[in-house]
């Protein structure tokens, strides 16, 4: 299987803001981290401030720094088998593998919550592994395609998106 190269890059912007609604970004510096893994969706940064990124095979990984590069964080599917799932594209897949599209720490606890297309939202602890399942519908309706994830500094509620055809 073919595997995307994707550069990653983290921009430091300085923004000055200058007679009224005019600004310039004069200091604009980034850092490139390449990542050999299928499509990367979503990208957050833990408590104390390293990167993460979930990507379509179903796992979320960690960025170590340099010369370690990225290692394997988390997975969401429960019973996820390697063979079938690691470095995948195949959309038949995904219902099994799972699909990480959206990435919250909860900057209190260090908890990394996870939006799944598949298997709804769910948590895992700031040493990962498998991700636990916290839910997947709401007053019985079942969640369609999780999207995004955030949570709220101050009330620490935890919003998040399902996906519609039709909204």
């Amino acid at each position: 299987m073919k595997s995307a190269l994707v550069i990653l890059f983290f921009f430091c912007l300085s923004v000055h803001q200058s007679q009224g609604a005019s600004f310039s970004l004069p200091n604009l510096n980034h850092h490139e981290i390449p990542i050999h893994v299928p499509q990367p969706e979503s990208i957050t940064f833990d408590c104390n401030g390293a990167p993460y990124v979930g990507v379509a095979d179903g796992r979320i990984f960690k960025w170590l720094g340099y010369p370690f590069g990225w290692r394997e964080f988390a997975v969401t599917a429960p019973n996820r088998p390697r063979a079938v799932c690691d470095l995948t594209t195949n959309k038949d897949n995904e219902p099994i593998c799972g699909r990480p599209l959206g990435l919250k720490f909860d900057l209190t606890t260090c908890e990394l919550y996870i939006a799944d297309a598949y298997f709804g939202l769910l948590k895992t602890g700031p040493n990962g592994g498998v991700a636990q399942i916290l839910a997947t519908s709401a007053e019985g309706v079942p969640f369609r395609f999780l999207n995004g994830v955030d949570i709220d500094r101050q009330s620490g509620m935890v919003y998040f998106t399902d996906t519609s055809a039709i909204y």
